[in-house]
């Protein structure tokens, strides 16, 4: 029937106050099963919702959890949602999704927006260029907690949820070393970011300790079309690389543009291995080698952080995600 039926229509139909239809409905122990019944059964005929935008306002909150990333148009990130999503359904939660595209402006823009809706919580990737994060920790003072993941700030005293980028490029660092690569092109991402610097200084540092004669050369292409150009620059070089490292999906993909635009043969003339969520590695032929870090297990991980802080304002807290070595063909 009418999708705007009220409180007030229920209580008007079953001769009822509107705080006895309201108990009833929120199944209040005061209230009988008989008049519990009936209410039911009368706002199920009646299509009867209650007005969320109404609760909102009188708790101060909501049962939405914001989620703000620099973009949804990332393998990573889309599982890390699909994650969050399915978690969230389960405790009784929504889930509002929304991009900076990179952009501090538009980042703190979409925090008012998410602030205004009275968010629940909010888990957040930061822009490459955010420095200041004043605003996000102003969240936490209105019991709002915030859990910052894979772009995190340096700030200790906050909840962060990442994978151990250390970790994963000393496993990949090994794997390369492991099959005596001579010359070693290893592309990151934005220097600008933390995850792009302990990824970029383990990496060295595995060489430096354990093979250092190697012969490494550095690019920060960020994504496919910078990578696949200086992919393609450094083939094109008399002596060019044996092995090639990527530190994520986006420059693994502009490496293999390249690679296959030249007709090089993957593992015979040149190895590769990725730092991935897993699903770009297993579309070539050979599957290429990777070490894992899976937005799907970092949103589990990261829901169980946020519910912690919901139900007990546990304490700020770090949190590592262990990666893991998924061995393919291409090395």
């Amino acid at each position: 029937m009418q999708q705007n039926s009220t409180l007030k229509k229920l209580s008007e139909i079953l001769n009822l106050s509107i705080s006895t239809v309201s108990r009833a409905l929120k199944d209040h122990p005061d209230i009988s099963e008989k008049t519990k019944k009936k209410v039911r059964e009368l706002a199920d005929a009646l299509d009867y919702e209650p007005n969320t935008y109404a609760i909102q306002l009188r708790t101060n909150s909501s049962k939405v959890i914001g989620i703000l990333l620099p973009s949804i148009t990332n393998f990573f990130y889309d599982s890390f949602i699909a994650a969050v999503e399915v978690k969230a359904r389960e405790f009784g939660y929504s889930v509002v999704i929304m991009q900076s595209g990179d952009s501090v402006e538009i980042e703190s823009a979409n925090l008012k927006l998410l602030k205004q809706n009275r968010i629940s919580g909010l888990f957040v990737s930061l822009t490459i260029d955010t420095k200041n994060i004043e605003h996000f920790l102003k969240l936490n003072d209105l019991d709002i907690p915030v859990i910052f993941l894979d772009r995190v700030p340096d700030y200790e005293n906050c909840n962060k949820i990442c994978f151990a980028d250390k970790e994963a490029s000393r496993l990949a660092a090994e794997a390369l070393i492991q099959k005596q690569k001579k010359h070693v092109l290893a592309l990151f991402g934005h220097p600008n970011l933390t995850i792009t610097q302990k990824r970029e200084t383990s990496f060295r540092e595995t060489y430096q300790k354990i093979s250092p004669q190697t012969k490494l050369d550095f690019a920060y292409p960020e994504s496919s079309a910078p990578s696949r150009i200086a992919t393609l620059a450094a083939l094109k070089k008399k002596e060019r690389p044996d092995a090639i490292f990527c530190m994520g999906d986006l420059i693994l993909i502009g490496v293999m543009e390249a690679i296959h635009e030249m007709n090089i043969k993957v593992p015979e003339e040149i190895s590769i291995i990725s730092i991935s969520n897993g699903f770009i590695p297993n579309m070539y032929n050979p599957k290429i080698t990777y070490v894992e870090t899976s937005g799907y297990k970092l949103g589990l991980v990261s829901f169980d952080r946020m519910l912690a802080c919901l139900l007990d304002k546990d304490s700020m807290k770090e949190v590592w995600v262990e990666p893991i070595l998924v061995p393919g063909k291409s090395l």
